[in-house]
């Protein structure tokens, strides 16, 4: 997975509107890894497509999947559910909340990002309030509906933003937003995003073992030593966070916490310790992919919105028919 990760950012790097080959693009990298001096002619054009654009945009299309994936991942293991994810449980939506308010505030990449964080843990503390009042085996439903509820509140307020925002200003800017985008990243948004995601992500991959633990019942859990409650609240903190940053920057990407855990899981089996890892590399290398057809399918950019939902939405309806009788 990684090796084909590897491939993918190289291929990306040679794909767009201004033609790099890729010896070229492994030129100018080397280049630039050695230190070498400032570029001068079509060598310096190429370094400016390849740094300027299209490296950031791969490093932000690994991260935002990587994150995604990781936070599904993590959803499914604590809450026992694998129709779990980001967007299931209403906290892409809530983080969306958060940003488009801070977009409509005119607040920096910072401020925009608490707000996503405090959206999206809003999101999925509403959804876990629900199903800690619910008992037995409709709880599973229970969580399923309390997140598409809390998805669909969170929606109606998105479009209360929409309607009082500038529709000159504001209202496409918001409107390009959740549709899902790294077209405008640069190297600042990453800078200000990526430490964020590591401190939520280095949790989780530290504590893979325990977390996989949470799939037993919380006495076992507890009788093996895991301290069940703590472990939890980081879990949904960590992915909460790592949710919450990669929407500041790329809008509200949805299906890829869902289907990128499910096929890790058909890869390498249920053990969460292999699981993680491997839902972070497929992730990462599924949005990059997505990514570069976004960008050259045609000379308008299709949102990466609607590409995940094409292939997430029927992988979704396929894993309802095939396990609806044990999940409801």
């Amino acid at each position: 997975m990684a090796v084909a990760l590897f491939l993918l950012v190289l291929y990306s790097l040679t794909v767009g509107a201004y033609p790099v080959t890729l010896p070229q693009a492994l030129v100018s990298l080397l280049d630039r890894f050695r230190g070498a001096g400032p570029a001068a002619g079509n060598a310096a054009a190429i370094d400016t497509v390849l740094f300027g654009i299209r490296l950031p945009r791969a490093v932000a299309a690994i991260a935002v999947g990587g994150c995604l994936a990781a936070a599904g991942a993590s959803y499914q293991a604590i809450f026992r559910n694998p129709l779990v994810s980001p967007d299931i449980l209403g906290v892409s939506a809530g983080a969306g909340l958060g940003a488009i308010l801070g977009i409509f505030l005119s607040l920096p990449v910072g401020g925009i990002q608490v707000l996503a964080f405090l959206g999206g843990l809003a999101a999925v503390g509403l959804v876990a309030a629900v199903v800690a009042s619910s008992r037995g085996r409709e709880s599973i439903l229970t969580l399923i509906l309390g997140g598409v509820v809390i998805g669909s509140l969170a929606g109606a307020c998105t479009s209360l933003v929409k309607v009082l925002a500038d529709p000159y200003d504001q209202l496409p800017a918001i409107t390009f937003w959740l549709l899902g985008s790294l077209a405008p990243v640069t190297g600042s948004d990453l800078i200000a995003v990526l430490p964020f995601a590591a401190l939520g992500m280095v949790p989780l991959l530290a504590l893979r073992w325990r977390i996989g633990v949470l799939s037993l019942d919380d006495d076992e859990a507890s009788a093996l030593g895991i301290p069940v409650r703590r472990t939890r609240l980081l879990v949904i903190g960590c992915a909460t966070l790592m949710t919450s940053s990669v929407v500041a920057i790329a809008g509200v990407i949805g299906w890829v916490g869902l289907v990128m855990p499910h096929i890790a899981r058909m890869l390498v089996g249920p053990a969460f310790s292999r699981l993680l890892p491997a839902s972070v590399l497929l992730g990462a290398a599924y949005l990059l992919l997505v990514d570069t057809l976004a960008r050259s399918l045609s000379e308008n950019e299709v949102p990466l919105g609607i590409l995940t939902a094409v292939v997430g939405a029927p992988f979704f309806l396929w894993l309802l028919a095939r396990g609806r009788r044990g999940w409801v």
